[in-house]
C-alpha cells in the first residue's frame, strides 16, 4: 500500500474575504477548498506551497505559521493524504479569470465572505472556523469526497 501523500495548502484572508480554488477541471464539481497542492521531494512545504498557490492563482505569497493539519483518504482504496494547511498574505498580483493553472485542475477561484463561505461545500469542514480564527487544529481522519 503507497505512503499517504503531503499536501500544503494556504489559509489567505485578504480584506476579511478567504481565498478558495474549485478544483475539478471543466467545473464539473461545486467542492470548493484552499489554493495548495502536492509537495515535491527536495523542497520545504512553504516552498511548495508558494509554488502551488501561484500555479492555481497568479498570486505571490508571504507563508505564515501553520494553522490546521487535515487528512482524508478513500476507504474503498488507497489514497489517504496529509495536508498541512498555512496561514499566508498575498505580496504581490491580483486575481483574473484569465488566468490558466497549468496544470488544468483549478478552473475558478475567488475571494468567499464567512457568509458566503458558511453556504459552499468546502473541505475541509473547519477551514471557516480556523481562516477566522486563531490557534492551530487537527481534522482526524475523514472520508473522501467526489
Amino acid at each position: 500500500m503507497p505512503s499517504p501523500r503531503l499536501a500544503a495548502r494556504a489559509v489567505i484572508l485578504h480584506e476579511n474575504r478567504l481565498l478558495l480554488v474549485n478544483a475539478w477541471p471543466g467545473a464539473k464539481g461545486d467542492l470548493w477548498c484552499a489554493p495548495g497542492g502536492g509537495v515535491e521531494r527536495g523542497s520545504s512545504l512553504s516552498d511548495n506551497l508558494a509554488r502551488e498557490v501561484f500555479e492555481e492563482t497568479g498570486l505571490r505569497i508571504k507563508v505564515g505559521a501553520p494553522c490546521l493539519v487535515n487528512e482524508f483518504h478513500d476507504p474503498a482504496g488507497s489514497f489517504h493524504q496529509v495536508e498541512v494547511f498555512f496561514r499566508a498574505s498575498i505580496t504581490a498580483g491580483t486575481l483574473s479569470d484569465d488566468w490558466k493553472d497549468p496544470e488544468g485542475i483549478v478552473d475558478r477561484r475567488r475571494f468567499f465572505s464567512r457568509a458566503e463561505a458558511a453556504r459552499l461545500k468546502l473541505k475541509p469542514d473547519s477551514l471557516p472556523r480556523i481562516a477566522w480564527g486563531a490557534g492551530f487544529a487537527y481534522d482526524p481522519l475523514e472520508a473522501i469526497v467526489r
